[in-house]
Parts: C-alpha cells; sequence; structure tokens
C-alpha cells in the first residue's frame, strides 16, 4: 500500500490534515516553510511538530557544507522520534553527500534524501547505508517530467535497487495530478507526497465518467450564463 505524505508547512492546514486517516506522514522544506511566512527555523518546527505528533515529519537542513549539514542534522533529530532530518542528494555545488548520510545512517538517524532524479543517485545512496535506521528516497517525479524526462524507469529501477534494504523507502516526489497516486502505487512506491489540494482530489476517486460528464456541461452553461453569452 501506498503511504500518502502531505506536502506543506503551513500550520492551520497541518491541523486539518492531520486528522485525516488518509495522510499517514507529512514532508516540508525550507521553502514551503517561507511562503508559510515561518520567520524562525525552529520555532516554526516545533510547531509542526506540537501539531503531528505520532505521524513522521520530515524537516530539512538548509547548510550548503557537510560541517554545517551535520550540525544542523542533529539539532533537527533532536526535536522529537517522529523526525526524519532530509539531507539533499548533493549539495549546490554538485557534491554527493554520501559521506555525510552514512555518518547519519550509522547514529540510527531517520533520513530522508531528498532531491534524488536518478536510480544512478539512489545506488549511490544505498551503498552508505547500513540495513536497520530507517531511510527515505524521494524521487522528484513531477520536475523530471516538467523538462521532458521519464521518472517512471528511474522508479522502477531505484524501487529494484532498494528491495534488499527492508528499512528503505522510495517516495514519489513533486506530484503534478492525482493521478500520480495511482501511478506511484502501481510502480510499489512506498510513499507518495501530495499537496493538501490533490489529496482532496484523491479523496473523491472513483467518480463515473457519466458523471463528470453531466459536471463539466453544468460548469460549462453556468459560467455561459453568468457572462451574458448570446451569438447573434
Amino acid at each position: 500500500m501506498t503511504k500518502i505524505f502531505c506536502d506543506i508547512a503551513e500550520l492551520n492546514t497541518i491541523k486539518k490534515f492531520n486528522n485525516k486517516k488518509i495522510v499517514k506522514g507529512f514532508t516540508t522544506n525550507p521553502s514551503l516553510m517561507r511562503n508559510a511566512g515561518a520567520k524562525n527555523y525552529s520555532q516554526y518546527s516545533k510547531k509542526i511538530l506540537k501539531i503531528s505528533k505520532k505521524k513522521p515529519v520530515s524537516l530539512e537542513v538548509f547548510a550548503d557544507d557537510m560541517v554545517n549539514m551535520r550540525k544542523q542534522a542533529l539539532i533537527i533529530n533532536s526535536w522529537g522520534n517522529n523526525v526524519y532530518v532530509k539531507i539533499p542528494v548533493t549539495n549546490s555545488k554538485g557534491k554527493f553527500m554520501g559521506k555525510l548520510i552514512k555518518n547519519l545512517n550509522n547514529l540510527n538517524i531517520k533520513l530522508n534524501i531528498t532531491a534524488v532524479y536518478t536510480s544512478g543517485q539512489t545506488r549511490q545512496i544505498l551503498k552508505n547505508l547500513n540495513k536497520k535506521s530507517k531511510v527515505i528516497i524521494s524521487i522528484f517525479a513531477g520536475r523530471a517530467a516538467d523538462v521532458g524526462k521519464d521518472p517512471i524507469p528511474e522508479f522502477k529501477k531505484s524501487i529494484k535497487y532498494s528491495k534488499k534494504f527492508k528499512n528503505v523507502e522510495i517516495l514519489w516526489a513533486s506530484v503534478r495530478e492525482p493521478y500520480n497516486y495511482l501511478q506511484a502505487k502501481q510502480l510499489g512506491c512506498h510513499i507518495i507526497t501530495v499537496p493538501p489540494k490533490l489529496i482532496e482530489k484523491i479523496e473523491k476517486f472513483g467518480k463515473p465518467f457519466q458523471k463528470l460528464t453531466k459536471e463539466t456541461v453544468v460548469g460549462f452553461l453556468k459560467d455561459s450564463k453568468k457572462s451574458r453569452f448570446s451569438i447573434t
């Protein structure tokens, strides 16, 4: 079963979606935090954790070198037992963070390795992991598709490589449409992280085509009346 995590940082939305059974965890990042109006990263993260006390919450480091990433990771990890520390697969200069991933993994810190795009990166990550500490590998399907790259082969290979690691979960990230959830399930992804509006659409799955047709036509008709269109 593919678990749905909610990708959000806005506190009121987290409160709402934390009560939904369909939502099994939360992911966020510095960009989402900024958009939500966070001023103090530590204080804001702890507010999120106060809301979601039991479900997994992924919180990301934002340093750009291994030494400071490690310092931030240790602090973030101390905030709660349900915390996954998000580490980018490379820094902004493209340097692979393998040594850091290995170090933190050996300290039994739960990790979410983010900004992954290829099965080759997945293999690199797996080479630096033990088979005990929990790790999520987040593959950015939507962003890959945005530039004309097919992410599906990368998921298939990544899932195949990870099968030897019962502690590793493959996550479909950067969702673009509700149907991505079905794609992730078909592939055997362990997790998909979805924005709130798309989760609400997933909850409505199963609507028959006939009803969709009627709703679509009704919508067009209402808008034409509101605009007082006429053809003369």
